[in-house]
């Protein structure tokens, strides 16, 4: 988004974007009647409702490695993303294993990032909105309201929500591709505990990219 745009002139040009992102769907694994958006059969399994639940937020502490194959997925199902208040996010990934053609990103939202957020949520698959620190019930009154009304999965990083259910935590645990000083990485393991109220914590791990194989010694 451009600096220095007014909150309204802002809004607009999100909701401009989101307009030419409503182009038919070729051959969708996401559809918006769906009361889930699908995420890796990995992680799947650890969430509650076997997916993320649309029209509700849910915690993930920061690990870019799982947000990343969050999007890649996503996106190459047919879904659309948001990403907003994440500069530094690297969606290189995305470009080979997703479709960047389907995501929004908004780096820096300005004064008010949860209005922006409120808007992607409307008509996105997913948002994944980072931040700092607690919400008041107060201020997020308004902004339950706009992800109860929309049609998103709404993912926040580092900040929560009030009545938040499920949080995610994860950490990369190991990396595959990388020599005595050379090479790519081409796979990530990431360790996974899923809470979620009212059932019993989840943990697994969740493999981005090439998967680990038996060797010979």
């Amino acid at each position: 988004m451009a600096a220095g745009q007014s909150r309204a002139d802002q809004i607009a040009a999100l909701r401009a974007q989101m307009h030419k992102l409503e182009a038919p769907r070729t051959a969708p694994a996401v559809q918006p009647d769906e009361e889930v958006v699908e995420v890796p059969s990995s992680l799947a399994r650890l969430l509650p409702g076997g997916g993320l639940a649309r029209r509700s937020a849910v915690y993930c502490g920061e690990c870019p490695a799982l947000i990343v194959e969050l999007v890649c997925h996503i996106s190459a199902q047919g879904g659309h993303v948001g990403v907003v208040g994440w500069p530094e996010l690297s969606l290189a990934q995305v470009a080979e294993s997703g479709d960047l053609r389907r995501v929004i990103v908004v780096p820096d939202p300005g004064a008010e990032p949860w209005a922006v957020t409120g808007v992607l949520a409307e008509g996105l698959d997913v948002v994944i909105h980072r931040g700092v620190g607690e919400v008041t019930p107060s201020k997020a009154r308004p902004v339950l309201a706009k992800i109860r009304g929309g049609q998103a999965a709404v993912v926040t990083v580092g900040v929560r929500l009030p009545g938040t259910t499920t949080e995610i935590e994860a950490e990369v645990t190991s990396f595959r591709g990388l020599g005595r000083g050379s090479g790519r990485i081409n796979g990530v393991d990431i360790a996974v505990n899923v809470e979620s109220k009212g059932v019993r914590a989840r943990r697994g791990t969740v493999t981005c990219g090439q998967r680990r194989r038996l060797e010979a010694v």
